[in-house]
């Protein structure tokens, strides 16, 4: 059953007056009373009605405190046991969350239903909604004014193991097994000496010597290859992610050379492998780049004032696969355009980013019309400072 407060209505006694004046006025003077104030009512908890029956069954822990308890820890970069241990002394956090109830039922929450909640925000796209209510509360609070607005991006490297080519092979073939062994049992042992030889138990045969990782490489690859076309008639099979991974990493590090008498497999040179091919199956989602290595591109706008008489609060922020050479900047005029935070004025003042693009380092800046790929920002109206290339000799 849903469990929601309406945390626009004040209450007729405040439920922290114990705390004294003076510790009262250190939390209205913090961030809490901000969050509690201003933020804490726009959190998007109606997305979550559809999970839930309104009527029925035990009722939900309150769902504006859960968001909230999602959105604080990513904010102070606290671990599952520490945000839970947050939530339940913290006289800050439950301030910010309105948490009035001392009992369990409203000042505790378990690791497992923080971890569901969390899942259930990521597989529901919930953190783009968090990310635009919390920044159009704080814009109307600060009166900020989004006509001037500055661009930069940022290299997030993954929370994830560093794989070999090698390796990769090996643990993406092992994830496959694995989860074929669990839902599909009957297709397992037909495999024979390929399963065993991704076994844990057999893991050090390939920790080679550099002259044998090219042998060892193409013997994986003639694996990968041989469970791709096992089971690429069976639909039950073909619809398992794993599977769905170990496919695109036989296209990302393989190629087919046929000929009248067979067909062979061939390992791409580590030139030719793409710098979108799968890093780790663990987070199928990360891409590389070859000056920072393994992660996420992240493209952050935000506003700007030169003489520093409104805070600088973001606007925008997009993650994608970073690639060799990372390409311009990029905003959505559209939903801009939407909570009226589209600009007038772009800068990208930033020397350092200049050597990530096809010009070199520029000396000057200038004040020009967007050019391709920023078409769609001159069609918007929207004005950009970017680098001059170096005028050629």
């Amino acid at each position: 059953m849903i469990h929601v407060k309406d945390h626009k209505q004040y209450d007729m006694f405040s439920p922290f007056e114990h705390l004294g004046p003076k510790r009262l006025a250190l939390l209205e003077s913090s961030w809490a009373h901000l969050f509690r104030e201003e933020i804490l009512h726009t959190l998007p908890v109606e997305k979550l009605f559809p999970l839930f029956d309104g009527l029925k069954g035990r009722p939900t822990k309150e769902l504006y405190a859960m968001l909230g308890i999602v959105l604080l820890q990513q904010m102070e970069d606290l671990t599952d046991e520490e945000a839970v241990r947050q939530f339940a002394f913290n006289i800050m956090w439950h301030y910010a969350l309105n948490v009035t109830d001392p009992s369990d039922v409203s000042s505790y929450v378990s690791p497992r239903t923080l971890w569901t909640m969390r899942d259930r925000v990521g597989r529901r796209g919930l953190e783009q909604s968090l990310f635009e209510n919390v920044t159009d509360a704080l814009k109307r609070l600060f009166d900020l004014d989004p006509s001037k607005q500055r661009l930069d991006s940022v290299h997030i490297f993954s929370n994830m193991a560093h794989l070999g080519r090698i390796r990769l092979f090996v643990k993406t073939i092992r994830k496959f097994l694995v989860n074929l062994k669990r839902h599909h049992a009957n297709f397992y042992p037909s495999l024979g000496e390929v399963a065993s030889r991704y076994e844990e138990k057999n893991d050090g045969q390939f920790a080679v010597n550099p002259s044998e990782s090219s042998r060892t490489l193409q013997q994986v690859g003639n694996d990968c290859f041989v469970l791709v076309e096992r089971f690429k008639d069976r639909k039950a099979v073909v619809d398992m992610a794993s599977y769905q991974l170990l496919v695109r990493l036989f296209n990302d590090q393989c190629v087919l050379e046929k000929t009248d008498a067979a067909t062979q497999v061939v390992v791409k040179p580590n030139q030719e492998v793409s710098s979108a091919s799968l890093q780790n199956p663990s987070d199928p989602d990360a891409g590389y780049c070859g000056h920072k290595g393994k992660g996420f591109q992240v493209q952050v706008m935000e506003t700007y004032s030169p003489d520093k008489s409104q805070p600088n609060l973001i606007t925008h922020v997009k993650s994608r696969r970073p690639t060799r050479a990372t390409p311009m900047p990029c905003c959505r005029p559209s939903r801009m355009r939407r909570n009226g935070s589209l600009p007038r004025l772009s800068f990208w003042p930033i020397p350092s980013m200049a050597a990530m693009i096809p010009w070199r380092r520029p000396r000057h800046w200038v004040l020009r019309w967007s050019h391709r790929p920023w078409e769609r920002h001159r069609r918007a109206s929207v004005w950009l400072i970017s680098p001059s290339p170096r005028p050629t000799k």
